[in-house]
């Protein structure tokens, strides 16, 4: 069986190009494997949480947070909707 070769993912200016790409394009022609899911956030913050831990804990936040790529603020609000969802 033959490889089927795949096309490298173009870059986009704006919004409207790359809808109009998606629209028009077949994606199994591109190797989307280094793609990863973005999870986007809709809901106004509308309240602060300010807490006290000990340091070691917020370093290791920090620390899995930058593994993770997003500010450990985000992380911390993550962690918290995994641990109150019912997934």
């Amino acid at each position: 069986m033959k490889k089927r070769e795949t096309k490298a993912m173009p870059s986009f200016k704006n919004d409207t190009d790359a809808e109009q790409f998606v629209e028009s394009a077949d994606l199994s022609e591109y190797d989307l494997s280094g793609f990863t899911p973005v999870k986007f956030e809709f809901e106004p913050k509308s309240t602060a949480l300010n807490m006290r831990v000990p340091q070691k804990l917020l370093e290791a936040v920090k620390i899995k947070a930058q593994a993770e790529g997003i500010p450990y603020s985000r992380y911390i609000r993550l962690v918290l909707e995994k641990a109150v969802s019912k997934n």
